[in-house]
C-alpha cells in the first residue's frame, strides 16, 4: 500500500471513530426526509455522504455493499443503509441508520393514511414530482461517475460497465440483474485472478468493533421488551398485530428484485388472501408510497394502519424491513471473512464496474420518465452544476428541484 492510500485509510478510520450513534441517526434522518425518487436515488445520497463527504467507507466497500444488497432479499436501498451503518458502528449502527432512514416516510405515510381513511382519496401532487425527476437523474449519474473513477481502471472494467448498462437499459428486469452480477463475477474471475492482488485494506478497519455488535443486540432486546411491556398499556390487539408482523416479515424474506417486483405478492396476500384492504385501497397505498421519500415498501404502513391503526402500521413496517436488514448484516460479516481470498477479490473486481453500469442505467431509466422540455433540461443541468461545481449536499437538491417544478410547471 502506497503512502497516499495509507493516508486515506488512516483518515477514514479517524472519521469512523468520530461518528457517534446520535450523529449517525441525525444524518440518516435527514437523508430519509429528502430521498425522493426511488431506491437508486437513496443509494446515491448515501454514497455521497458515506464516501464523498465523510470518507467513512472506501469506494470499493460501498460497491461491495450495493452488490450484496442486489442479490439478497429485501429492499435494496434500506439494505445498503444497514450495511453502511454496520460498517461504521457495528450492529448498533445498522439499527440506528435503518430506523432513521425509514422514520420520515413512515410518519408521513401515517398522516396520509389517517387523512385518506377520514377524507377520501388524496389529490395528486404531480408538478412537484415533475420537478424532482430530472434532479434524481442527475444525482444518480454523478454517483455513478464518482464511484467509477476508482473502480473502472482500464478497458476490461469499462467494457463490463458498458455491457451492464446496455443490458439493463435494453432488457431490464430482475433476471437481467442476476445475469449481470453472475456474468461480471465470472468475467472478473477469468480476467483478474492472474493479476496482482487488489488491496483489501485493513481488515480491522472493515470489521466493526465487537462492542458495537453487543450494543446492537442489546438495543434489539430492549426494543422487543419495550414493545411487549407497552402492549397492555396501549390496549392494541396483540394477536392481530402479531399476525401483521409475521405476515409482512415472512413476505420480506421472499422479496428479490426490488419493491416493484414484490407488489403482486403483497396484493395476492393482503387483498385476495386476508382481505385487509380492497384492490383500490391497495393501488392507493402504492401511490402514497411513491409520493413519500424513502422506499416504496413503506406502503406496508398504510395496510397495517387500515387493519390495526398506528400500532398495526408500525408492526407492518418492522416486519417488511427488519428481516432483510438482519440478513444483510449477517451476510456482510460473511463477506468480510471471504473477501481476502485472491479469487474473491478478482470476482469483486469484476462485479464493481457492473454495479456502476447498473447505476448509470438507473439514471437513464429515471430520465426517461421526465417530460422532454426546457424546464426538465434546466433542472437537470442546474442539479449537475450544483453537485459537481459547488458540491451541494444531495439531500438539498431534490426538495429544491421539487419547488422549481411547482413554480415552473
Amino acid at each position: 500500500m502506497d503512502a497516499l492510500a495509507m493516508k486515506e485509510e488512516g483518515a477514514g478510520a479517524a472519521e469512523q471513530r468520530a461518528v457517534t450513534l446520535g450523529s449517525l441517526f441525525l444524518t440518516f434522518l435527514k437523508i430519509g426526509s429528502t430521498a425522493f425518487g426511488g431506491f437508486m436515488a437513496l443509494i446515491s445520497v448515501v454514497q455521497n455522504y458515506a464516501v464523498e463527504r465523510r470518507r467513512l467507507l472506501r469506494q470499493e466497500d460501498m460497491l461491495d455493499g450495493v452488490s450484496l444488497a442486489t442479490v439478497l432479499p429485501g429492499p435494496v436501498a434500506v439494505n445498503v443503509v444497514a450495511y453502511v451503518g454496520y460498517r461504521v458502528r457495528g450492529g448498533a449502527g445498522a439499527l440506528v441508520s435503518t430506523a432513521a432512514v425509514i422514520l420520515p416516510s413512515f410518519l408521513l405515510l401515517l398522516g396520509l393514511s389517517y387523512a385518506y381513511f377520514r377524507f377520501g382519496q388524496m389529490p395528486a401532487v404531480g408538478r412537484f414530482f415533475l420537478g424532482f425527476i430530472p434532479a434524481v437523474a442527475a444525482i444518480i449519474l454523478v454517483a455513478a461517475w464518482n464511484l467509477g473513477k476508482k473502480a473502472v481502471r482500464g478497458l476490461p472494467e469499462a467494457l463490463i460497465a458498458a455491457a451492464a448498462a446496455g443490458l439493463l437499459v435494453g432488457v431490464g428486469g430482475f433476471l437481467s440483474t442476476l445475469g449481470i452480477i453472475a456474468a461480471s463475477a465470472l468475467a472478473g474471475w477469468l480476467v483478474f485472478r492472474e493479476g496482482p492482488p487488489e488491496s483489501g485494506g485493513d481488515p480491522a478497519r472493515s470489521s466493526p468493533e465487537k462492542k458495537d455488535d453487543r450494543a446492537g443486540r442489546q438495543d434489539l432486546r430492549g426494543i422487543a421488551a419495550g414493545g411487549l411491556t407497552a402492549a397492555p398499556v396501549l390496549g392494541f390487539n396483540a394477536a392481530l398485530t402479531g399476525k401483521l408482523l409475521l405476515t409482512f416479515g415472512g413476505m420480506s424474506v421472499l422479496l428479490f428484485g426490488g419493491g416493484y417486483v414484490f407488489i403482486p405478492m403483497i396484493q395476492q396476500i393482503v387483498v385476495n388472501g386476508y382481505g385487509w384492504v380492497t384492490r383500490q385501497e391497495f393501488i392507493d397505498a402504492i401511490a402514497l408510497g411513491q409520493v413519500t421519500p424513502g422506499p416504496i415498501l413503506i406502503s406496508a404502513a398504510f395496510i397495517g394502519f387500515k387493519v390495526a391503526g398506528p400500532v398495526g402500521a408500525l408492526a407492518a413496517t418492522i416486519g417488511i424491513f427488519t428481516p432483510p436488514a438482519a440478513v444483510m448484516v449477517l451476510s456482510t460479516r460473511f463477506l468480510d471473512r471471504i473477501k481476502r481470498s485472491a479469487a474473491i477479490k478478482a470476482v469483486l473486481r469484476g462485479i464493481r464496474p457492473a454495479v456502476i453500469g447498473m447505476i448509470a442505467a438507473a439514471a437513464v431509466t429515471v430520465a426517461r420518465t421526465a417530460p422532454v422540455n426546457g424546464i426538465s433540461i434546466l433542472i437537470f443541468l442546474s442539479s449537475l452544476l450544483a453537485l459537481i461545481r459547488f458540491k451541494v449536499e444531495t439531500a438539498w437538491i431534490i426538495p429544491a428541484a421539487g419547488l422549481a417544478g411547482l413554480l415552473l410547471y
